[in-house]
């Protein structure tokens, strides 16, 4: 069985690429060379929310993962970075949906969305859903990032 571990992060930093790792390095998935996938869980797997994910292996491997992201410029005019994932499951299968953006209640109104409207394309049993929102407020200077990460399982090497 797959545990499938979700953190949010934030980060600040004076790039945008770096204030994104500075989030990931508070999720504690900042090590991995990060994989997306679109939104399947695996029926078998086991959701678990944590501030902090495990160490799920060695510096440098690869990680399959679910990502919001929303990152914020210095020369933007939003006051909040926020992302948010929502997940379905049920008996079988389940689901995860992302959305990002700069106002958290608009941010996880629209994962919910995205979340029922792929439920209704599936013929699948989904009684249970949660969802994690990470926001933070901009800073005066450089980026400000907010992730949350879904990270499926142990990592594997790349080579």
């Amino acid at each position: 069985m797959t545990t499938i571990h979700i953190a949010a992060g934030i980060g600040r930093a004076p790039t945008a690429m770096a204030a994104y790792d500075a989030a990931l390095a508070d999720a504690n998935l900042h090590n991995y060379n990060l994989v997306s996938v679109s939104s399947i869980i695996p029926a078998d797997a086991t959701i678990e929310v944590v501030d902090s994910v495990p160490d799920l292996g060695p510096a440098g491997n690869r990680l399959t993962v679910v990502e919001g992201t929303s990152v914020v410029g210095p020369n933007e005019t939003a006051d909040t970075a926020a992302t948010a994932i929502a997940w379905a499951t049920g008996p079988g299968p389940g689901l995860f949906y992302e959305a990002s953006g700069t106002d958290p209640d608009a941010v996880e109104r629209e994962a919910r969305r995205g979340l029922d409207a792929g439920s209704e394309l599936r013929d699948w049993e989904l009684p249970d859903s949660e969802t994690l929102v990470s926001a933070v407020e901009v800073g005066d200077s450089g980026y400000t990032a907010a992730v949350v990460i879904a990270a499926y399982g142990d990592s594997e090497p790349i080579c």
